[in-house]
């Protein structure tokens, strides 16, 4: 009689687990890639807050989504575009945009759907966001002053992802800087759950990505930047990696250096956290970031 009851009572138990299982994991997934108009980071500094002059930049994407950006002008016509990282503003980018345009550059920050002002309120990981760097490249080309024969690009986190996807399939960027960018959202995924969402990579992590791809209608296996940087060559590529990174794999940087070809750089530094190049190792950063960008667009356009 006791066996009779125990087995349907421990049946019902686990039906009721496993709802509650995917009503949580679901609604992670959603709160991944929802990034909502009231809860977003919006600007809350200008380039003016650096003493550098701006203009700001309206662009439509193929799509139809408005974004936003800055235009910071500078005597020399080789120009930089920055892109921020996941769930971030433009105002995050101001330092970076604050050395190169120091040291004569041109700098077009840019913000991604999703993000900031702008129209949309899902965040693809990098399946929809080339269509924005897209939208800004097309400014670019259309705006006196700029040469397009030495444009550079810089990206941070989720933006430097997307920043190598779309260095891959523009010949027109003529560098890349990629600042802690995940490798894949397979190499990475148990790293990212933890930090965002408090749980243990198993069993959440698969579920997680499975309502993720529901969410998004695309699958994740086609964010691995792995498969793209080899593209890039033989443009140069400077990878920043901190080995203190708990919010993509540590290992990501070391995936991506081996994936690419030459030329190619990795700045490991296994005392830096996510993004933190510039926060921990500023003058180094400069002398980095600069140097590369100085090696590759002086000199005339190509």
């Amino acid at each position: 009689m006791g066996k009779r009851v125990v087995a349907p009572v421990i049946g019902l138990v686990l039906i009721a687990a496993s709802v509650v299982f995917g009503f949580r994991t679901r609604e992670e997934a959603q709160k991944l890639v929802s990034n909502p108009r009231e809860t977003r980071k919006i600007a809350n500094e200008t380039p003016a807050f650096r003493a550098m002059p701006f203009e700001d930049v309206h662009v439509t994407t193929a799509d139809g989504l408005r974004l936003n950006g800055w235009f910071i002008p500078a005597p020399g016509r080789a120009t930089v575009m920055l892109v921020h990282g996941y769930k971030d503003s433009r105002s995050s980018m101001l330092g970076v945009a604050e050395i190169l345009h120091r040291h004569g550059y041109q700098v077009l920050v840019a913000s991604l759907r999703g993000h900031d002002m702008n129209d949309g309120e899902t965040v693809s990981f990098g399946l929809r966001e080339m269509k924005d760097l897209d939208a800004f490249q097309e400014y670019l080309r259309g705006r006196p002053g700029v040469d397009p024969g030495r444009i550079g690009l810089f990206g941070v986190s989720m933006g430097g992802t997307i920043a190598i996807g779309f260095a891959a399939v523009n010949p027109e960027i003529r560098a890349l800087v990629s600042d802690c960018a995940f490798s894949s959202v397979a190499d990475t995924v148990g790293t990212s759950v933890r930090f965002f969402t408090g749980l243990p990579e198993f069993p959440f992590a698969p579920a997680i990505v499975f309502w993720t791809e529901w969410e998004l209608g695309g699958s994740v296996d086609d964010l691995d930047a792995k498969k793209w940087i080899a593209n890039i060559s033989p443009r140069p590529v400077l990878l920043l990696q901190g080995g203190a990174d708990r919010v993509v794999s540590p290992e990501s940087g070391a995936r991506l250096f081996e994936a690419a070809r030459e030329p190619k750089e990795l700045w490991y530094d296994a005392g830096v956290g996510h993004a933190e190049f510039l926060k921990k190792r500023p003058a180094e950063f400069e002398q980095r970031i600069t140097k590369f960008y100085d090696s590759h667009l002086s000199g005339p356009s190509r």
